[in-house]
């Protein structure tokens, strides 16, 4: 499941995103863990590299820097861990990029049967309600549902 709907208390919009998958927090937890797996979990149109020289330690306050293309547009990306509770959540947000505001909080909850991966992005765009119909939401959405359907190669076999 994929949605995205309009947040009035940070005027702008939250995207929710969440699949359950028959592994084990832990396992992935330790795979968000490592910085680089988000260029397999990206769609390759996007181009998308990790700029910052491995290792990665990830923590409160790692930065962390990318490039990708978007519609042929080359951006520069970078966030920080601004908070890290290992193994149920940590938030990433931008500090510069292309959107006014990025806020993403990545939870995973254990199940009987798996562990729950929930996305939940707040965001903001240049040009706002118009720009984020006509550009920005649809794009999201699809590398979303990229994202999910990698999720699901990588571990629907409980790997």
């Amino acid at each position: 499941m994929v949605d995205i709907r309009w947040c009035d208390t940070t005027r702008g919009w939250l995207l929710t995103a969440e699949q359950e998958l028959p592994v084990r927090r832990s396992v992935l937890f330790e795979f968000f863990s490592d910085a680089f797996q988000l260029e397999q979990l990206t769609p390759p149109w996007l181009n998308f590299r990790v700029l910052t020289k491995a290792p990665i330690k990830i923590q409160s306050g790692t930065l962390i820097d990318y490039r990708l293309k978007l519609h042929g547009i080359p951006i520069r990306w970078r966030t920080e861990i601004s908070a890290w509770n290992p193994p149920e959540s940590f938030t990433d947000r931008q500090l510069r990029g292309p959107y006014l505001l990025w806020e993403h909080l990545h939870t995973f909850t254990e199940t009987a049967s798996g562990t729950i991966v929930r996305d939940q992005v707040r965001y903001q765009v240049p040009g706002g309600a118009l720009v984020n119909w006509l550009f920005v939401q649809r794009d999201v959405v699809r590398i979303f549902r990229f994202r999910q359907q990698r999720m699901r190669d990588l571990f629907a076999a409980g790997s």
